[in-house]
């Protein structure tokens, strides 16, 4: 560590320590009320409901319309890649985290309401894929600054424990709201209008039902949390001299604190892999496994309640062995249950005596996969807010967001390659099950790149140059 490049007095203190000694209980759980609400969008918009319906025969076909959602989704992608480290840091010069959370919330909100107006037919297509596409890159700003705010909320002891306690209220809040939608709307229990298939009704109002739901469960944070104080002096720079900034800070979080940003090159790996296993973990399911639809969904909602009870498990661990400690042990976990999936496949085994299915090797080790993907998801973000230095949050986990973007292609890629590797060497049906092997490879990599990184207790917090 140079630590003559930063001498003690110049030395700033982290976000986290410069906040209270106390964490409220009210502010964690107003905190915590916006991740539950954006699983609405996750979920049912991007995951589970409206894509699938927006790549349906009525906009095209599936070929088709999945091209132009995938088009749209990786300019989406570029966008946040280039613009999420100078929103974030334009909101914490500018004392706005809160304000500008507000606004980028109510805009997916909008935007997600607005998917109403889509009707089935192929004109309708691009308005669709616009519509989801602006929505990710403003959800994308908004969980910036809510990511940011864990330090605000959260106090050096509790900092794990509130972290996970935000990922499983997002794992649960995605689960009360699908059965919602599937309830009222996909496969209705009582009739009234919003049952009605007619212009595909029901799916349009799904979208207004999430923007609702997203819009009230995000609102008490935006009264409970108390607006980041100022810390610029002056207007700050303006929009494209905010990049040279943005350089100049890099620079200096190396030169300072180059751990820093080793995690944020190592998360930005296993990151990628985490969203890959459930990315593919349906397909593989249905693919490789023969789960139907309906045991697809059953998965998903078994698999969200073990990843919410990890994420909140792994949030107490996290206070107590460091969050570097609960990331290792969660991929090598992952790992070893991925590797389980790869090695059983869809076989039938004979375990002391007792009849052991295919099905039976998904359910057991997806659901294991699922328990160690919330902990590395939660102890990675309270990673990063112990090395934010005072005020600079935002710019942060911009950063984090743009690493994560910029090697979002590796998993899909490695599945891909591993899947076309296989197929002339295996049994038909049987290349599918190898494309695991490709999200293990991710995984492993990513584990690699993080064993030498320090944890944040070893680690100086980066000095960063003023505007």
């Amino acid at each position: 560590m140079n630590t003559a490049a930063a001498p003690e007095a110049m030395r700033p203190p982290s976000d986290l320590e410069s906040g209270g000694p106390a964490s409220h209980k009210g502010r964690v759980l107003a905190w915590a009320s916006w991740d539950w609400g954006s699983a609405a969008f996750n979920a049912v918009m991007t995951t589970f409901v409206f894509t699938v319906y927006l790549t349906s025969a009525p906009f095209g076909g599936e070929d088709q319309a999945s091209a132009v959602l995938g088009a749209a989704l990786a300019v989406a992608g570029i966008a946040i890649a280039l613009l999420a480290p100078v929103t974030g840091q334009r909101s914490d010069t500018g004392g706005r985290r809160k304000l500008w959370l507000g606004v980028n919330t109510a805009a997916v909100a909008l935007l997600t309401g607005l998917c109403f107006f889509v009707f089935p037919r192929p004109e309708f297509l691009l308005l669709g894929v616009t519509l989801i596409a602006l929505g990710n890159v403003f959800f994308e700003f908004a969980g910036v600054n809510y990511n940011a705010m864990l330090a605000q909320v959260s106090t050096p002891r509790n900092i794990g424990k509130v972290s996970g306690f935000g990922w499983g209220m997002g794992y649960l809040g995605g689960i009360v709201a699908l059965l919602a939608v599937l309830q009222l709307f996909v496969q209705p229990g009582f009739a009234w209008f919003g049952a009605s298939t007619e212009e595909s009704l029901n799916i349009r109002l799904v979208a207004v039902f999430s923007a609702l739901w997203f819009f009230i469960f995000a609102l008490p944070v935006l009264f409970a949390v108390p607006e980041l104080p100022r810390t610029g002096k002056g207007a700050g720079p303006g929009f494209f001299a905010s990049y040279g900034l943005l350089v100049r800070r890099i620079k200096a979080m190396y030169r300072t604190s180059p751990h820093t940003i080793y995690f944020l090159l190592a998360s930005a790996i296993f990151r990628d892999g985490l969203a890959a296993v459930f990315t593919f973990g349906g397909v593989i399911a249905a693919g490789t496994f023969g789960f139907a639809l309906k045991d697809v969904i059953f998965f998903a909602i078994f698999g969200n309640v073990v990843a919410a009870v990890g994420a909140i498990l792994g949030g107490f661990l996290d206070d107590r062995t460091g969050p570097k400690a609960v990331i290792v042990a969660s991929l090598a976990g992952l790992l070893l249950a991925g590797t389980a999936i790869l090695v059983l496949g869809n076989g039938n085994y004979d375990v002391f005596g007792m009849a052991w299915a295919g099905t039976t090797t998904f359910w057991v080790f997806g659901l294991f996969l699922c328990l160690f993907v919330g902990p590395a998801q939660s102890s990675s973000r309270a990673y990063l807010a112990r090395l934010a230095p005072h005020g600079e949050s935002g710019e942060l986990f911009g950063l984090y967001a743009t690493t994560g973007r910029a090697v979002s292609f590796l998993a899909p890629a490695l599945f891909t390659l591993c899947i076309a590797l296989a197929a002339p060497v295996v049994a038909p049906g049987e290349a599918q099950r190898w494309g695991i092997l490709g999200i293990m490879a991710v995984l492993l990599a990513g584990l690699l790149v993080l064993l030498p990184v320090k944890a944040p207790g070893k680690t100086e917090i980066a000095v960063v140059p003023a505007a």
